[in-house]
């Protein structure tokens, strides 16, 4: 394979490598469809579960769900063991809700924003400015803030026969990638752009014409035009992806998706048949998952986000202030309507303000100015003057 690996084993892909990767992800699709994989198979003590995530191969994100897999194969010993396909295997990465929720998969990993078609209140978990909370605090309101009791309710209302968990703080993602900087709203109005979620909504308001696409088919939608920008994730995923092959500006900071997690998701019928060892099993290791995600994400976004500019020639730019503020106000206006017609929605909402409140409170007052340290022992030291 045309790729390079670095010591620490992550991916160096050259554009061409990448490319074979995405396309090999695709061609599978129609060979997994014809397989006919069982749905669960018990055999000598041990019980199988078919997972496939959401995202292709090459990404960083289908290694967490990897990670994941792995964490449980080792803390069963063996009882319990997780198969985890890329996106496009069984189902289409937008479909993984249906199938988990019908047996035809036994579970998944995605994010609440694929399934924003079905219930909007689903993206309040991934999309927006979350009244400044970071995803880790988003994960908070969820476990300990009523945000899991509310997410059953979602999942009820609109025939989810799943259990699920959430997972894995993300770092704020960037505005997004460009053909040229982007200095002011009127810069988006009639461009072609990629995002998922309520984001779909917010970029729409502030005047581009939006298509939401999964991870794999971004870039190739970019290098033939049909789109003409597009946000992901992270320094990592977008540079497996190819997004540098296609695009040399990367606007960063952004309220549209500063708080997002993964989820994991099981078929609920075949969660509840497992035996109460398992499932406590399953709890723990998605904690443990998450945690070693957030480690892992520093680690790797922060070397390929050297990489893109000393490698790939990437130039990064600070989304201008004006414009993030503009996002903030143009989100309340929606989420101000979806609560009029949303019941559900409106609660979650509440719920999230109510614990942010407090939460981001306690932050700012507490923890200290990073940039204040960084400065310090990193910034370039003027001479001293004579």
């Amino acid at each position: 394979m045309n790729s390079r690996s670095s010591k620490d084993g992550s991916s160096n892909q050259t554009p061409t490598a990448r490319r074979r990767f995405l396309g090999g992800a695709a061609a599978g699709t129609a060979a997994a469809m014809s397989m006919g994989f069982p749905s669960i198979v018990k055999a000598q003590g041990t019980t199988n579960f078919r997972f496939q995530s959401t995202w292709p191969t090459v990404d960083i994100f289908h290694e967490y769900a990897l990670d994941f897999a792995q964490k449980i194969n080792d803390m069963t010993g063996g009882e319990l063991k997780i198969e985890v396909l890329p996106a496009g295997a069984v189902v289409p990465a937008f479909a993984l809700l249906d199938a988990v929720s019908k047996g035809t998969l036994d579970g998944g990993h995605g994010v609440l924003g694929y399934n924003y078609g079905k219930q909007n209140a689903l993206a309040l978990y991934s999309s927006g400015p979350a009244f400044g909370m970071d995803a880790n605090m988003v994960l908070a309101w969820h476990k300990y803030g009523g945000g899991k009791e509310l997410l059953v309710k979602l999942y009820q209302e609109i025939g989810g026969n799943v259990e699920s968990f959430l997972t894995g703080p993300m770092p704020t993602q960037a505005f997004g990638w460009f053909k040229k900087p982007v200095t002011k709203t009127a810069d988006l109005k009639g461009l072609k752009f990629r995002t998922n979620g309520l984001a779909i909504d917010l970029f729409t308001a502030m005047g581009a014409a939006v298509n939401a696409l999964p991870g794999g088919e971004i870039v190739p939608a970019l290098d033939r035009g049909l789109l003409d920008g597009a946000e992901f994730n992270n320094a990592t995923s977008d540079r497996l992806l190819g997004f540098p092959d296609v695009s040399k500006v990367c606007m960063l900071q952004s309220f549209h998706q500063c708080s997002e997690t993964f989820e994991i998701i099981f078929n609920k019928d075949k969660y509840n048949a497992l035996p109460d060892k398992m499932k406590a099993i399953i709890a723990n290791a998605v904690e443990a998952a998450s945690a070693d995600m957030s480690w892992k994400a520093v680690d790797r976004y922060s070397q390929d986000y050297i990489k893109l500019q000393q490698e790939d020639g990437v130039k990064f730019y600070k989304t201008p202030d004006a414009i993030l503020q503009e996002q903030l106000t143009t989100w309340d206006t929606i989420v101000a309507k979806k609560g009029e017609t949303n019941a559900l929605f409106k609660e979650i909402e509440e719920s999230q303000r109510a614990f942010a409140a407090r939460a981001v409170s306690w932050d700012m007052d507490t923890n200290n100015n990073r940039r204040m340290a960084y400065n310090h022992y990193f910034a370039k030291k003027r001479p001293a003057q004579s």
